[in-house]
């Protein structure tokens, strides 16, 4: 039994192609028009917002979070009824998605843990510990009951 869960996988892919399309932009700034520079600014801010996903779980929630924090969810753990490890398609991308039945928050990698609502709905969190993340959240439900 743990009392508490927290995760930050890193978005590597998400890292290098926003952070070299905004140095690439920089320095064409430089050598061509300013303009460039406000798109480069849209994408530090994408950047700031979706580098990361951070999971953090307690007795009673589940907390989600992007980057900084600005995007942000919280889950109740009452709500959930079961999770189970599921591979996400790679053309499902990243980010926030709606997928068939439910949403995915997701950072990187095809991996994410598809957690089932007591109403029958699903959340699905992307995750580069599937199995530890599972794990966790069920713990934290079977202790609930």
């Amino acid at each position: 039994m743990t009392d508490r869960y927290q995760h930050t996988q890193p978005g590597t892919v998400i890292r290098v192609s926003i952070g070299s399309a905004v140095i690439l932009m920089v320095v064409l700034a430089f050598f061509t028009t300013q303009w460039l520079l406000v798109p480069a600014a849209l994408f530090l801010g994408m950047y700031a917002f979706f580098h990361s996903l951070t999971v953090d779980i307690n007795e009673g929630d589940i907390h989600i979070a992007f980057g900084i924090g600005l995007i942000r969810r919280s889950i109740s753990l009452s709500t959930v009824s079961s999770c189970k490890v599921v591979r996400t398609p790679w053309y499902f991308g990243w980010g926030i998605r709606y997928v068939f039945d439910g949403w995915m928050w997701n950072v990187s990698g095809l991996y994410s843990v598809e957690l089932t609502y007591t109403n029958g709905g699903h959340f699905r969190i992307g995750t580069d510990e599937p199995e530890a993340l599972a794990a966790a959240i069920e713990d934290f439900i079977t202790r609930k009951s």
